[in-house]
C-alpha cells in the first residue's frame, strides 16, 4: 500500500511539474466556417496548438462576456483529428445560442490519458485569452470521460500565473467520476462473464491472453469483428423477439449480473477490450490496473456454476498506482462545481456521483459542490433547456449569488423552456446510491 502512494505521489509531482512549465508561444488561430446548428452571426476560428492539439472557437454575435470551456468525451483512440473539435461545437451548440463564447480542444493524444487532456484544456483557454479576448469568466465544462478531464484540472490549474484563478467554476455533465481505479471494474466483470457465457473473444483457436489487458499489444482484432462475434453469439443486431432462446438468456444473463441495459454491451465490450489495451499498453507499462480477484458475481440462474466459470485476475499494485494517479480526481478544486446527471445513464452510471461527492468531502471541499440528476436514460446529451439552465446558475453563484440547491434549479429550468424547449427532466428528490451497489467492490 506505501508503495502505492509513493507511486502515485511521484507521479503526481512529475505531471505537476510539467503544468508550471513556462507556456510555448501561441499562433494565433484562423477563421473558420461555423457549423450549421449554430446562430447567425456567430464567429469561429480554429487552429493548432504547440503540442499538435485541433481546437475551435465559437463567439457569439451579442457575446455575454463568459467562455465554456469543454473537455470532451470519450476518449478518442488513435490520432486526434480536427473534425472532433467540429462535431463536439455542433453537439454543443446551444451554449453558444445561449449566449456564451465556446472552445474545444482535440487533445493532441488519443487514448486515456487524464493529465494531458488537462492540459491541453489549460492550453486552449490561454490561447483564447491571448489571441480572441480576456473573458469575464470562464466556465470548465467537462463530458462524461472529459468529466475527469475536467475535475483533474480543476485541481491542477488554480493560477494563471499573474494571480488570478484561470477557472471561475466548473460543469461536470454525464461524468465519469469514480476515477480510473474504480469507474472500469464493471467493464472487465462484462469481458469475464461474456468469455464464459460466449467464449468467441478470444476464439479458441487464437492466442489465448488475461482478459484484463483487453487485447495483446500486436493485436488485430478490430471494432467490426468484435461486432460480428458479439453478434453471433447474443444476437444484439436482431430484436429481442428474433434472439434464439439461448441468445435470450446469455443476454438475461449479463444484463441481470452487469447490470446494464442490453442495448450498451456491446459498446462497454469494446471499451474493455479497445480502451483496456491502451490503458495498459501505453499507460502502465503492461501491467493491468484491473482485477476481478474475490468478487462475487449474483444474479444469474446459477451464480455458483457462474462464479467458478468466470477467469480471475489480480490487478497489479503498480498499475493501479499509475492509473490512479492519473485518472482519479483528488477532489481539491477551490471553486463552485455543479454536476448533472440523468438517472438512467447506460454509460456512465449515475452512481459514480456518489463517489465524487465523497471524494470532495474527504478534500474538505464539499460546500463547493452541488450535485442534480434528471430523469434521463442517455448518456452523450440531456436536454436543451439544461445545459443553459446550469451554466446560468452557476454563473450566479460564482458571482457571489447563494448556493443553488436542486430544487431551485429545477424550478429555474422552466424559465428556459419557452427559449430552449419544453424539456426539462430535473429530479430534485433523487440521490445515487453508493457505487458498491451496482459494481462488486473490489475486496
Amino acid at each position: 500500500m506505501r508503495l502505492r502512494f509513493a507511486l502515485a505521489a511521484m507521479a503526481l509531482f512529475t505531471w505537476g511539474a510539467a503544468a508550471q512549465a513556462a507556456p510555448a508561444e501561441e499562433a494565433p488561430p484562423k477563421p473558420a466556417s461555423c457549423p450549421s446548428a449554430l446562430p447567425a452571426g456567430a464567429r469561429c476560428l480554429a487552429g493548432q496548438d504547440s503540442a499538435g492539439a485541433f481546437y475551435l472557437v465559437a463567439v457569439p454575435e451579442h457575446w455575454n462576456g463568459i467562455l465554456v470551456l469543454l473537455a470532451h468525451g470519450g476518449p478518442t483512440l488513435g490520432t486526434p483529428k480536427p473534425t472532433r473539435a467540429v462535431e463536439d461545437l455542433q453537439r454543443w451548440a446551444v451554449v453558444v445560442k445561449a449566449g456564451y463564447a465556446w472552445a474545444g480542444s482535440t487533445f493532441h493524444q488519443g487514448g486515456v490519458a487524464v493529465h494531458s487532456a488537462a492540459q491541453d484544456t489549460e492550453r486552449l483557454r490561454r490561447i483564447f485569452v491571448q489571441h480572441v479576448a480576456q473573458p469575464k469568466l470562464t466556465i470548465l465544462h467537462g463530458q462524461s470521460w472529459g468529466a475527469s478531464v475536467a475535475a483533474v484540472a480543476a485541481s491542477m490549474f488554480t493560477d494563471d500565473g499573474a494571480g488570478h484563478r484561470p477557472y471561475d467554476g466548473v460543469l461536470l455533465s454525464s461524468g465519469v467520476l469514480a476515477g480510473g481505479s474504480h469507474a472500469y471494474d464493471f467493464r472487465l466483470d462484462l469481458r469475464v462473464i461474456y468469455q464464459s457465457l460466449c467464449g468467441n473473444h478470444p476464439l479458441p483457436a487464437e492466442p489465448q491472453y488475461p482478459l484484463s489487458i483487453g487485447l495483446p499489444a500486436d493485436a488485430k482484432l478490430t471494432s467490426a469483428e468484435l461486432r460480428r462475434r458479439v453478434d453471433a453469439c447474443l444476437g444484439l443486431d436482431k430484436p429481442e423477439a428474433q434472439r434464439t432462446p439461448e441468445q435470450q438468456r446469455k443476454v438475461k444473463t449479463i444484463v441481470d449480473v452487469v447490470k446494464i441495459p442490453a442495448s450498451s454491451i456491446e459498446g462497454h465490450l469494446a471499451w474493455g477490450t479497445f480502451h483496456f489495451q491502451d490503458v495498459v499498453q501505453r499507460r502502465t507499462g503492461g501491467r493491468s490496473p484491473f482485477g476481478n480477484a474475490g468478487v462475487k458475481y449474483i444474479g444469474s440462474p446459477d451464480d455458483a456454476a457462474l462464479n467458478a466459470s468466470v477467469a480471475r485476475y489480480a490487478a497489479d499494485p503498480q498499475a493501479v498506482a499509475t492509473f490512479a494517479a492519473d485518472s482519479d480526481p483528488d477532489g481539491r478544486i477551490p471553486v463552485p462545481v455543479l454536476t448533472v446527471h440523468g438517472i438512467d445513464d447506460p454509460t456512465a452510471f449515475a452512481e459514480m456521483d456518489d463517489s465524487f461527492r465523497r471524494t470532495m468531502e474527504k478534500a474538505g471541499t464539499a460546500d463547493h459542490l452541488v450535485q442534480t440528476f434528471t430523469a434521463d436514460n442517455t448518456h452523450s446529451y440531456l436536454s436543451d433547456a439544461t445545459y443553459p439552465t446550469l451554466l446560468a446558475t452557476l454563473v450566479d453563484w460564482v458571482r457571489g449569488g447563494a448556493k443553488p440547491t436542486p430544487a431551485l434549479i429545477a424550478e429555474r429550468c422552466h424559465q428556459f423552456e419557452s427559449v430552449f424547449g419544453a424539456n426539462c427532466r430535473f429530479r430534485p428528490d433523487y440521490y445515487p446510491p453508493p457505487l458498491s451497489n451496482r459494481v462488486p467492490p473490489r475486496p
